[in-house]
């Protein structure tokens, strides 16, 4: 039988600024153990590491004033946005969806307003939520805990209303598990069946962490996971080829 799960809200960090160490604050405000699996919202990682961008300092496109114009949004921030993508895979009224230059396929290219730590600024994803998972990983370690780390953001989701958190970054455990090859107790072999047990964890995560509650790290305890040292989200993103929507 599965073991029970607790999922803990890390609560009390403060402000992040760039250059913060993140896994130095989180450690100081809940009690880790060894096989504990920590949640980081990737607003709070942009910050850290300086994924920051100043409004005043964005000149929009003649494309971004114009959708901007249409739409009633921020030239600006369109800007960002295109900046961030490599495509636009959907532009449909004021909704803009795009591929990042990390494959992810997501609103505004991940691009955040919200909490972004003063008026007129706005975060972009990590350059490489992977290497900032491993980083944090790597840090939690020298405080003497051996933990997994998983980036997460919100992201929308096809034919369903509403976000969920899902996984961008990853270190120390697979992000998938796979059925394939087992079979169930009627015999019946699983032949396409792949958890994604990152994006589980990551939407589990938010159930105490919230966009309002200021409480932006979570810890999930009681999931066994095998150490894997070169861990990513590789796997996770659909390739172009077999993807049937875009």
């Amino acid at each position: 039988m599965p073991n029970a799960l607790s999922i803990l809200p890390v609560a009390g960090l403060p402000e992040i600024e760039p250059g913060h160490d993140l896994a130095a604050a989180i450690f100081g405000q809940v009690d880790l153990a060894d096989g504990d699996i920590v949640l980081i919202t990737s607003k709070i990682v942009s910050k850290a590491e300086g994924c920051i961008v100043e409004l005043d300092e964005i000149e929009p496109s003649a494309f971004a004033r114009s959708w901007a114009t249409q739409w009633e949004k921020d030239p600006r921030v369109v800007e960002v946005v295109l900046g961030e993508s490599t495509r636009i895979v959907r532009q449909v009224g004021p909704v803009l969806i795009t591929e990042t230059r990390h494959g992810f396929v997501c609103a505004n290219s991940g691009v955040d307003q919200s909490s972004s730590g003063a008026h007129g600024r706005v975060l972009v994803l990590p350059a490489d939520p992977d290497a900032s998972a491993r980083r944090e990983r790597a840090r939690f370690a020298e405080l003497g805990v051996d933990v997994a780390v998983v980036i997460t953001d919100t992201f929308g989701r096809p034919w369903r209303e509403g976000q969920t958190d899902v996984a961008i970054g990853i270190a120390g455990l697979d992000p998938l598990h796979s059925y394939i090859g087992q079979h169930d107790p009627h015999g019946h072999e699983f032949r396409v069946q792949e958890i994604c047990v990152a994006d589980e964890l990551a939407a589990a995560s938010e159930l105490v962490k919230g966009n309002t509650s200021r409480v932006p790290v979570a810890v999930v305890r009681g999931y066994e996971w095998e150490r894997r040292a070169d861990a990513s989200m590789a796997p996770v993103i659909r390739d172009a080829e077999r993807d049937l929507f875009r």
